[in-house]
């Protein structure tokens, strides 16, 4: 196992306990951390304390990582973390999780996670990282993947294998067998995302499956 290997989580300060979002990025987590990740968060509340929370609620080794950014209306620290830094820039956090992460989770959120998402993507797309899938997690990322497609592509602003690194993922426990694949084959060979192809059909497999499921099976 491969004990330096992290995933990021980004996602919305503003999602309460209890929620849906929040108990889904919590078993993502907890996935996660069972695997043997650490987790890398922006370290304050919502969906990253979420994901927090999920890698300390179990004793895996692993190490629950908050890189938290100081705001004028002060966003606190989470109770879940093991190591902590503090950044007054989004720029130098940005810098930061990219450098520490080899996978990243996009789960729900807004303005904050919008940055986060596109900012990854540019890294990955101009090649200045090479082997970070981008796993945009539930329903709300449908519609800007749609919008992606038929406006912005559609327009040769961008091209279709730009997006080679972009899965869109439904399920937590989809989230999780994903990276553990990724991880699984980046130990074989040097360049898992020369495999992003095949992920994406298996994915497409496993939805097309899910549909054909009646309620309850």
């Amino acid at each position: 196992m491969d004990l330096h290997y992290r995933v990021a989580i980004f996602g919305s300060a503003r999602i309460e306990e209890g929620d849906q979002d929040y108990l889904d990025v919590f078993t993502i987590a907890r996935g996660l951390a069972e695997a043997g990740f650490d987790i890398v968060t922006g370290g304050g509340p919502g969906l990253m304390q979420a994901a927090n929370a999920g890698s300390k609620s179990i004793h895996s080794g692993t190490h629950s990582i908050g890189l938290n950014i100081r705001l004028p209306r002060e966003q606190n620290a989470n109770a879940f973390l093991d190591i902590k830094e503090e950044f007054d820039r989004f720029s130098t956090r940005l810098d930061t999780f990219m450098e520490l992460s080899d996978a990243v989770v996009v789960a729900p959120g807004g303005i904050g996670t919008l940055l986060e998402l596109f900012y990854a993507w540019q890294l990955v797309q101009v090649e200045h990282i090479c082997e970070t899938p981008i796993i945009l997690y539930g329903e709300i990322w449908s519609n800007l993947l749609l919008w992606l497609e038929t406006e912005v592509m559609a327009r040769k602003l961008f091209k279709k294998g730009d997006m080679h690194m972009i899965f869109h993922v439904m399920e937590p426990d989809q989230v999780v067998g994903l990276i553990k694949q990724i991880h699984s084959d980046r130990l074989k060979e040097e360049h898992a995302c020369r495999n992003f192809a095949k992920y994406r059909k298996a994915l497409e497999s496993e939805n097309e499956e899910l549909k054909g499921k009646t309620p309850g099976e």
